[in-house]
């Protein structure tokens, strides 16, 4: 890529991003498992948000505004926030597993990932009840704290273990992944439904998850953890072109697989 930024300043702001992913970790467990959470729905009674997210989302606007006043943010709960003449942007899920989070369930977590010219070169993810720090910087590899990670090295999906999701419209949407989990359980050796895409993205990049895929995310959703498997060995392909950001990730082999049984 042309004027490619300096590793020294992915480095600064990947620190940046840390130290704001473990602030918002640190307001979530405050109230976590509490009656102070503010429990409110979005699109249907199904997508759920809380005070919380909300206060994590602030700060970071404020956090990112005072360092890097130039840059533009998109959020989950306030949307875009442009600066027209930037060609960085910030990508944000402020509580990503907002339903676990609000059921007093462990896996939730914040998802930061910055991009340059539309490319995402910085992820950070902070999964604070489980106190699980992933990084990557583009072409530097991907790290559970000081660890590199790497994707599974399994290539029959009988041996695997395999996560998803449902999306927030499942009710009214025939295309709502009940069809392709019912034709992929049968085949692996276990199935993982944890509630958090980020988070989802992270054990795949690790190999603990050996294979993902999802329809209907967001950008906020993934961008930080498509990085994380990428810098990890794996790769990320679209599941479909009609339900938003649909993705399958993990190895190679196994994406392909995936992607057969899916399509067939």
């Amino acid at each position: 890529m042309n004027n490619f930024p300096d590793i020294e300043t992915l480095l600064d702001i990947k620190e940046a991003a840390v130290r704001m992913a473990m602030h918002c970790g640190r307001i979530q467990m405050t109230s976590f498992r509490t009656q102070n959470i503010g429990i409110d729905t979005k699109s249907n009674v199904y997508d759920v948000v809380t005070k919380v997210d909300k206060a994590c989302e602030d700060y970071l606007l404020k956090e990112i505004a005072r360092l890097y006043p130039t840059h533009s943010v998109l959020g989950e709960e306030t949307g875009q926030h442009v600066h027209t003449d930037s060609d960085w942007a910030w990508v944000v899920d402020p509580l990503d597993g907002t339903n676990s989070y609000s059921q007093g369930l462990p896996v939730f977590c914040v998802s930061i990932g910055v991009t340059y010219k539309n490319d995402c070169v910085v992820g950070v993810v902070y999964a604070p009840y489980l106190n699980e720090l992933y990084t990557a910087i583009k072409g530097e590899g991907a790290w559970l704290e000081k660890e590199p990670l790497h994707v599974s090295q399994k290539t029959s999906l009988k041996e695997c273990v395999v996560a998803s999701g449902f999306p927030y419209d499942k009710a009214t949407n025939p295309i709502n992944n009940i069809r392709e989990v019912s034709i992929i359980v049968p085949q692996v050796r276990g199935f993982r439904r944890m509630g958090s895409a980020a988070y989802d993205l992270c054990c795949t990049a690790m190999g603990t998850i050996d294979a993902y895929w999802e329809y209907n995310l967001n950008p906020w959703d993934v961008c930080a953890g498509q990085l994380i498997v990428r810098e990890a060995g794996g790769i990320v392909i679209p599941l479909c072109d009609n339900r938003k950001i649909s993705i399958i990730a993990g190895p190679e082999a196994l994406v392909k697989e995936l992607e057969r049984v899916i399509n067939n």
